[in-house]
């Protein structure tokens, strides 16, 4: 990786590495504060680990509930299912 730089005790592709996990609340806590103290110190992985926990977030936001179902495309849906038994 280009520029990668040790902060904290971690390498950027480290940091970048354990990333989901660090979201997700999956790292050890001498990991977690291993990431925290790279990205308070790397502004490169600041801003990228910043974007990348907001649209992890969104996602799961948005996929938490699926919209609501047009009334008319459910009986379309209804009725094939009922055909087709």
């Amino acid at each position: 990786m280009i520029g990668d730089r040790l902060v904290g005790g971690l390498w950027c592709h480290e940091v970048l590495a354990v990333l989901s996990d660090y979201v997700d609340g999956e790292l050890s806590v001498t990991v977690r504060d291993q990431v925290e103290a790279h990205v308070k110190g790397c502004d490169v992985c600041e801003r990228f680990g910043g974007e990348f926990t907001h649209v992890i977030k969104e996602i799961r936001s948005l996929l938490q509930e699926p919209p609501p179902l047009d009334s008319d495309l459910a009986e379309r849906l209804q009725e094939k299912i009922l055909d087709s038994a």
